[in-house]
This record gives C-alpha cells, sequence and structure tokens, in this order.
C-alpha cells in the first residue's frame, strides 16, 4: 500500500542517479574519442568537455516529481521516472546552482538569467516538452 503522505525521500532516486550518470559519462567519454566527455548543454546548447564545470541535471526536479507522483507511485517507481533519460542532463554547474530546485519555467521569468547564462529559449523548452513527455511515458509504462 502507498502512503500518499509518506515523507520526501532521495535515497532510490539516487541509487538510479547514481547509475544514469555513469552511463552517461561513458557514452560522453566515446563522443569524446580523446579520454575527455563531450556533452552539448542542455539549456545552452554549449559543448562542454571533460573539465568544464558541469552538473548532472534533472530537468523537473525530484521533489517536484515526488510531490506529483507519490500518490500513485512507489519511491522505487519515482525513482525511475525522475530519473528517466529525457529528465537528466548536463548543463553548466553555474546554471545548476542558480536554478536550485525552482521551476526552469519560474527561473527563467527572470530576463536576467537568459542572458547572463546565454540561455538558448528554443532549445530550453524543446527540452522541457521532452522530459515532460519521457516523464509521462515513464509513468503510464510503470502504471501498466
Amino acid at each position: 500500500m502507498i502512503d500518499p503522505n509518506r515523507p520526501y525521500s532521495r535515497l532510490a532516486i539516487n541509487i538510479i542517479f547514481t547509475n544514469t550518470k555513469a552511463t552517461m559519462q561513458k557514452a560522453a567519454l566515446i563522443r569524446g574519442g580523446d579520454g575527455l566527455a563531450q556533452y552539448t548543454d542542455v539549456y545552452t546548447g554549449m559543448t562542454l568537455r571533460g573539465g568544464h564545470p558541469y552538473d548532472y541535471e534533472h530537468i523537473r526536479s525530484s521533489e517536484e516529481l515526488f510531490s506529483k507522483y507519490k500518490a500513485i507511485l512507489s519511491d522505487e517507481q519515482i525513482a525511475f521516472v525522475v530519473n528517466c533519460p529525457e529528465n537528466v542532463a548536463v548543463t553548466l554547474r553555474a546554471i545548476n546552482q542558480s536554478k536550485g530546485k525552482k521551476r526552469m519555467e519560474d527561473w527563467l521569468s527572470n530576463p536576467a538569467n537568459i542572458a547572463n547564462y546565454g540561455i538558448d529559449l528554443k532549445l530550453t523548452l524543446t527540452n522541457l516538452k521532452r522530459a515532460d513527455n519521457g516523464i509521462l511515458r515513464m509513468v503510464e509504462s510503470l502504471r501498466k
């Protein structure tokens, strides 16, 4: 039985997140081709290489998704939703730290964030939609 009033916990989320990051790192090293990882920043489109200050990012925060689905999914199921491939990406550490747990749409409502961090709005909105679609697909597959 699922307790819809249970407190937020990252335990299961972090276990899957660790595995997801390791898989992403392996692919990025292959893309880099020279021993350095190569990523594309999910919000700027900038190429990021090993040594750049970047973070792995949940596009939709784990806390937001936990709150949204805790009445219908277990912690383990939520971990798969949070860490679906469409919701995990890489961005500059400065962007990730500035955004924090805010929804990206709220963070983008400050025009200074767009200008200061070189945000590509079209790319960002495309990736937000992609994350939302992936999350919904994962939820639907877990509810079957």
